[in-house]
C-alpha cells in the first residue's frame, strides 16, 4: 500500500477497525444488551457508543490537526493549510455527533419517546440545562459549533494557537462523563480520564493528518515531519500509557476484577496500545533516519495502516469500556460521614508527626506535571554538558528542589488534609505561591530552554521558538511588567478568600486545579519580576523592586491578620461541617491558618528581600569592574578629558577674577 492510496484507505481502516473493536466488546461486555427496567430500545443502546465513538475520532482528528500544524508544519503552505482543513471538517462531525451524543444520552436516561410536543421539548431543555450530563454535551456541541468556523477561518500561528488550546477544552466535559462519577475516586478518574483523552486525540489525531498530507511533503519535509510527530506521540504514549493505569486501578477496584468483563476488554486496550507504542518506536529507532536517502516504501506505509488499526481497536475498546459496567463492591456500604458527603472521601486521621511523611493523596494532573518539568529540564541540562557548555549545578538542584515541593504540596500531607484543615490549605497556598516559585524561578528553565533546545531552520515552529515567542508577546509585557505582576500577585490573595471563588475551589474539582495553578503562577511572574534572569520585556531598578516587596510584604501581613481576627468561619458550611473528632475546633484552626500566612509566608518573602539587595551589589560591584576594564583599555582617557574640562573652567574663572 503506497502512501497515495493509504491516503484514502487510512481513514477507513481507523474508523472500521473502531466499529468492529466497538461491537465486539459490547457484546462481549453487556454494554448493549437490554435493560430489565426503562430498557431505551436498540437505537439507543447502539445508537449511543456508535455516536460516542464518532465524537473521540472526530475530536482527534480535529486537535491532533492542530497540534500538528503547531509544531511540526510551516504556516502559509498547503501542508498547513490541509491540517486546518482537516481540523475543520473534524470539528464538523464532531459538532453533530455531540449533538447525537447528547439527544441519546437524554433518551437513554429519561427513557422518554422522541416527541414533536411541547412537553417533550421542555423536558429536552430541561436536561441540557439542569443536569451534569446534558450541560456538558451542550457545552461539547456549542464549543464544536464554534470550532468549526474558526479552524476554517483561521490561517495565522497565533490564531490557530488559540483556537488548539480552545479545542483541548473543548474536550474537558467529556471526561466528567461515563462511570468516573459513581467512583469514590471521583476526582482521579476523572483528571486522569481528562488527560486520557487529551493526549490520545493528539496522537491518533496526528498519525491520521500525516497520512492525509503525506502526498504534499517531499522526501526530506517527510522525514522532518515524522521524526517530530514521533517525539509528540512518543510524550502521548507515556501520558497515555499512565492515565490509563490511574484509571484502570480506580475502574478496576482489585486486581482479581481483571477476568471480569470490564477487565478482558480494558486489556485488550492496552495490548492495542502497546502494540501501537512498539511500532511507533520501531519506525523512529529504524526507519525515519534513512527517508532523507530513500523513498519509505510499501513496508514503511503498510505499518502504518497496521498502527491506524492498532488505534481503532483502542479507540473502540474505550468507548465499549465505558458502556460496560465495571466491578462494584457488593459489600453494604457504610453510612456516609459528614466529611463523606462533602468531599467525597474518607476523614483521614488524626494529623500527626508521622502523617506528615507518610499522608499521600496523588493528583495525577500535578503528578504528570511534575514528571514532566523534571524529565525536560535534566534532559537539557545533559544536553549543555554534552556539548560542552556550562550550567550551572545549583541551578538545576534548586529547579529539582522546587518540583518535588510541589509534588509534595500536590500529592502528599497537604493535599490529604487541605479540605478539613484551613490552615492546611494556607500552608499550601503559601508554599504554591511563594516558596516554590521561588526555586523554580532560580532554575532559569527559559534560558535553559533556549539553549538546549535545537533552533528550527526551516520555517516551522519547535519548543524553542513557542517559548521565545511567548516570552515577547504584548500580552507577556503585561504580566510580566514589575508593577502589575505585584498587584496580581497581592490583589488574588484578598479576591480569591473574600468572593466565592474559595468556595468554588472546594466544592469544584477543576475549580481546585484552576487554584493551584493561579497561585503559582502569580507566584512565579512576581518572583520573576523581582529576582529572576529569564528574559523580560523589563525589569525596574534594584530600589524600586525592594520598595514593591517591602509594599507586599506589608500587604501580605496584614492579610494574615485580618484572618487572625476575623470572628467568622471562611465557607462555614463546608469546614464548620466535617465532624471532626481530632484537632483544634474550626475557627481555632481558621486562626492558625491566618498565623500561617502572617508568620511562615513572610519567610519567603524575606529571602527574597536578601536575594534582591545581594544582586543589587553584585551588580554594583560588576558595574563599577566594568568601568575600570574601560579605563583600562583607554588609558583612563575618560578621567584625563574630565580634568581636562576641570581646568579649563578653573582658567576660565581665574581670568574672569582678574
Amino acid at each position: 500500500m503506497n502512501s497515495r492510496a493509504l491516503r484514502l484507505a487510512g481513514p477507513a481502516i481507523l474508523a472500521g477497525a473502531a466499529l468492529l473493536a466497538l461491537i465486539a466488546g459490547l457484546l462481549y461486555g453487556g454494554g448493549a444488551a437490554p435493560l430489565l427496567i426503562a430498557d431505551p430500545g436498540p437505537v439507543v443502546r447502539w445508537g449511543l457508543p456508535i455516536a460516542t465513538l464518532t465524537v473521540n475520532l472526530s475530536a482527534a482528528g480535529m486537535l491532533g490537526s492542530l497540534v500538528l500544524a503547531l509544531f511540526v508544519l510551516r504556516s502559509g503552505t498547503e501542508s498547513f493549510d490541509t491540517a486546518l482543513d482537516t481540523a475543520s471538517v473534524s470539528a464538523a462531525v464532531f459538532t453533530i455527533a455531540s449533538a447525537s451524543t447528547a439527544f441519546l444520552t437524554f433518551i437513554n436516561i429519561f427513557n422518554a419517546a422522541p416527541s414533536a410536543d411541547a412537553e417533550f421539548g421542555q423536558l429536552l431543555g430541561r436536561f441540557l440545562v439542569d443536569t451534569e450530563p446534558g450541560r456538558a454535551w451542550a457545552i461539547t456541541t456549542i464549543a464544536g459549533a464554534a470550532l468549526t468556523v474558526l479552524t476554517f477561518a483561521v490561517r495565522s500561528w497565533t490564531a490557530t494557537l488559540v483556537v488548539a488550546a480552545l479545542a483541548a477544552a473543548s474536550l474537558i466535559p467529556m471526561a466528567t462523563q461515563g462511570h468516573s462519577g459513581d467512583e469514590s475516586g471521583h476526582n482521579t478518574a476523572v483528571t486522569a480520564l481528562a488527560l486520557h483523552i487529551l493526549a490520545a486525540a493528539v496522537w491518533l489525531g496526528g498519525l491520521l493528518l500525516l497520512v492525509i498530507v503525506r502526498p504534499k511533503l517531499s522526501r526530506n519535509e517527510l522525514a522532518d515531519v515524522l521524526a517530530r510527530y514521533s517525539s509528540i506521540a512518543l510524550a502521548a504514549f507515556a501520558v497515555v500509557s499512565l492515565s490509563g493505569i490511574a484509571r484502570a486501578v480506580v475502574g478496576l477496584l482489585s486486581w482479581e476484577n481483571l477476568l471480569s468483563s470490564y477487565g478482558v476488554i480494558l486489556a485488550v486496550k492496552v495490548v492495542a496500545l502497546l502494540g501501537m507504542g512498539v511500532l511507533g518506536a520501531w519506525y523512529r529507532r529504524r526507519v525515519i533516519g534513512r527517508m532523507r536517502t530513500a523513498e519509505p516504501g510499501h513496508r514503511f506505509w503498510g505499518l502504518i495502516a497496521l498502527e491506524l488499526a492498532f488505534m481503532g481497536i483502542a479507540s473502540g475498546a474505550a468507548v465499549a469500556l465505558a458502556r460496560t459496567p465495571p466491578p462494584v463492591d457488593t459489600s453494604l456500604p457504610p453510612v456516609p460521614t459528614p466529611a463523606e458527603v462533602l468531599t467525597g472521601s474518607v476523614l483521614p486521621p488524626e494529623l500527626t508527626i508521622t502523617q506528615w511523611f507518610t499522608a499521600v493523596d496523588i493528583d495525577v494532573l500535578w503528578a504528570f506535571a511534575v514528571g514532566f518539568g523534571l524529565f525536560f529540564y535534566l534532559v537539557g541540562a545533559w544536553r549543555l554538558h554534552r556539548r560542552g557548555d556550562r550550567w550551572p549545578l545549583y541551578r538545576t538542584i534548586l529547579w529539582v528542589c522546587g518540583l518535588l515541593l510541589l509534588l509534595w504540596v500536590t500529592c502528599g500531607p497537604i493535599n490529604a488534609y487541605q479540605d478539613y484543615l484551613f490552615s492546611m490549605h494556607m500552608m499550601g497556598h503559601m508554599l504554591l505561591s511563594m516558596a516554590i516559585p521561588m526555586l523554580l524561578v532560580a532554575g532559569a528553565p527559559v534560558t535553559l530552554a533556549a539553549r538546549a533546545i535545537d533552533k528550527r531552520a526551516d520555517g516551522t515552529r519547535g519548543g524553542r521558538e513557542w517559548i521565545l515567542w511567548a516570552v515577547h508577546t504584548p500580552f507577556s509585557r503585561v504580566i510580566t511588567h514589575p508593577l502589575f505582576a505585584a498587584a496580581l500577585f497581592i490583589g488574588s490573595l484578598w479576591i480569591f478568600y473574600y468572593t466565592d471563588l474559595f468556595r468554588w475551589s472546594l466544592y469544584d474539582h477543576i475549580g481546585h486545579e484552576w487554584m493551584v495553578a493561579h497561585f503559582l503562577i502569580t507566584g512565579y511572574l512576581f518572583v520573576q519580576s523581582l529576582i529572576g534572569i529569564d528574559p523580560v520585556p523589563y525589569r525596574l531598578p534594584y530600589p524600586f523592586r525592594l520598595l514593591i516587596l517591602i509594599a507586599v510584604m506589608a500587604m501580605h501581613a496584614f492579610f494574615g491578620i485580618a484572618i487572625m481576627m476575623s470572628s467568622g468561619l471562611f465557607v462555614a458550611e463546608w469546614f464548620g461541617s466535617m465532624g471532626r473528632t481530632w484537632g483544634p475546633t474550626p475557627l481555632e484552626d481558621q486562626y492558625t491558618g491566618g498565623g500561617v500566612a502572617w508568620s511562615i509566608g513572610e519567610i519567603p518573602t524575606l529571602i527574597l528581600a536578601m536575594t534582591v539587595a545581594i544582586q543589587w551589589s553584585r551588580n554594583d560591584d560588576r558595574a563599577q569592574k566594568r568601568a575600570d576594564r574601560q579605563a583600562d583599555r583607554t588609558g583612563e582617557a575618560e578621567l584625563g578629558e574630565y580634568n581636562a574640562r576641570l581646568q579649563a573652567l578653573a582658567d576660565r574663572d581665574a581670568r574672569a577674577g582678574r
